[in-house]
């Protein structure tokens, strides 16, 4: 089993909370983690709401369920009976007990306010996304911690060139795509699993009809990756008014396959966008979906740009996680049309901007975004960042440099055990 990055901090929620969500999309590894949890960290008792009689206790009788339960215990699954984060609710203020209960769910219960209003200060909730590049190398990542240093750390591994860290994007991070040595192979998972968590997940979140329309929603999303969210322009190219493509889009949020990048703002007031950026939960689905393959690289050169800016969202947010820093990531964008990709904001007001490229050589045109921003804050501006896609990490003038994408798992961090 490939260990996870955040499993330290789930150790430490078990420690003080009664109830710990570990939250995510299918096929991330939830299921996976939570019985390694139990088995060799907290010891519990596993139930899943996959297996129908267990599920059909939780709908019909889920107090009785809670409390025919001891000790600690794990439930996977559990947005598909809703009914049981009360009947938590009830046995956690009648015992408060750290640890209680973990449990896994394929919906973000954060924008499902009746789900997560019962259980408000009892439950802490974490997120496990697909596998961070760190991750696959056996490595706790340490580059956000790292940017926000006063010196900016060296790589301590070998650092990849394009082909390389292409061949990452188009594989993406779900555990079961790892395994599936070919493009085919990697190719009919994904097209299995959007069908099934379309069908099955979203049905059991919602009621609505021509749900069939998903799929094409989630395509026409994939094709604007890290565009600005406009769902005017969405609801004309699909054809399906606003109000239902707001729904869909809730739903796909819901179930962690679209996430959103929201706009920074400080104290620049009007002068910046204001509309959040949108992107896929991971690359592998995403390339998945734009037809991109590795022999068709050198004619799709117009979306990579966008797959590669996907791509470093995930692993920056993925290990902002586990980082010492806990930086809040947003994207910069002024009317005048200057932008910056990523913009990381610590407790402290300090902020690191982000700009990627897909292209193995840097200029210092590739600065012009991030030397607006650095004027724009003044001090609070630490460091300005350009990810490409060589290999060397190349200084452009104070507390500005060219880094190699490759440095996401490369600089700081440290071997796991």
């Amino acid at each position: 089993m490939i260990y996870r990055n955040i499993t330290p901090l789930i150790e430490e929620a078990l420690s003080d909370s009664p109830v710990v969500l570990l939250a995510g999309a299918r096929q991330t590894g939830k299921s996976t983690l939570a019985r390694k949890i139990a088995s060799e960290i907290h010891p519990s008792q596993y139930l899943t709401l996959d297996d129908t009689g267990v599920l059909s206790a939780a709908k019909h009788d889920p107090a009785g369920l809670i409390a025919g339960l001891e000790g600690n215990v794990i439930i996977d699954e559990v947005q598909r009976a809703p009914e049981l984060f009360l009947a938590i609710k009830a046995e956690v203020d009648r015992n408060r007990k750290p640890g209680r209960f973990l449990l896994t769910g394929s919906a973000n219960v954060l924008l499902l306010p009746r789900l997560s209003e019962s259980l408000a200060g009892r439950m802490e909730i974490l997120t496990l996304w697909p596998l961070s590049q760190g991750e696959l190398e056996g490595v706790r990542e340490g580059f956000v911690d790292g940017v926000f240093a006063e010196r900016l750390p060296s790589p301590k591994r070998g650092l990849e060139g394009r082909s390389d860290v292409m061949r990452r994007l188009l594989r993406g991070g779900y555990p079961e795509v790892i395994s599936r040595a070919s493009a085919a192979r990697r190719k009919t998972w994904f097209q299995s699993y959007i069908t099934t968590i379309l069908q099955r997940d979203v049905r059991d979140l919602a009621n609505i009809e021509g749900l069939t329309i998903l799929p094409r929603v989630l395509s026409l999303i994939a094709a604007r990756t890290t565009s600005l969210l406009n769902f005017a322009e969405l609801s004309r190219s699909i054809a399906i008014p606003q109000t239902t493509l707001k729904r869909y889009m809730s739903l796909l949020e819901t179930t962690f396959l679209v996430q959103m990048l929201a706009p920074w703002s400080g104290n620049l007031g009007k002068r910046l966008v204001k509309a959040p950026k949108i992107m896929l939960n991971d690359t592998g689905l995403l390339s998945n979906l734009v037809g991109l393959s590795e022999e068709g690289l050198d004619s799709q050169e117009g979306i990579i740009g966008a797959v590669l800016e996907n791509f470093v969202a995930m692993e920056i947010g993925k290990q902002a996680a586990w980082s010492k820093t806990q930086p809040q990531s947003f994207h910069f964008r002024t009317q005048t049309g200057h932008e910056v990709d990523f913009t990381l904001e610590s407790a402290a007001g300090k902020v690191v901007g982000i700009e990627t490229k897909a292209s193995a050589t840097v200029s210092a045109r590739d600065f012009k975004g991030l030397h607006v921003m650095a004027e724009s804050l003044g001090n609070r501006f630490h460091r300005g960042i350009v990810l490409y896609t060589g290999i060397e990490s190349i200084p452009f003038g104070k507390n500005m440099h060219a880094v190699p994408v490759s440095a996401l798992w490369t600089l700081g961090g440290e071997k796991n055990q």
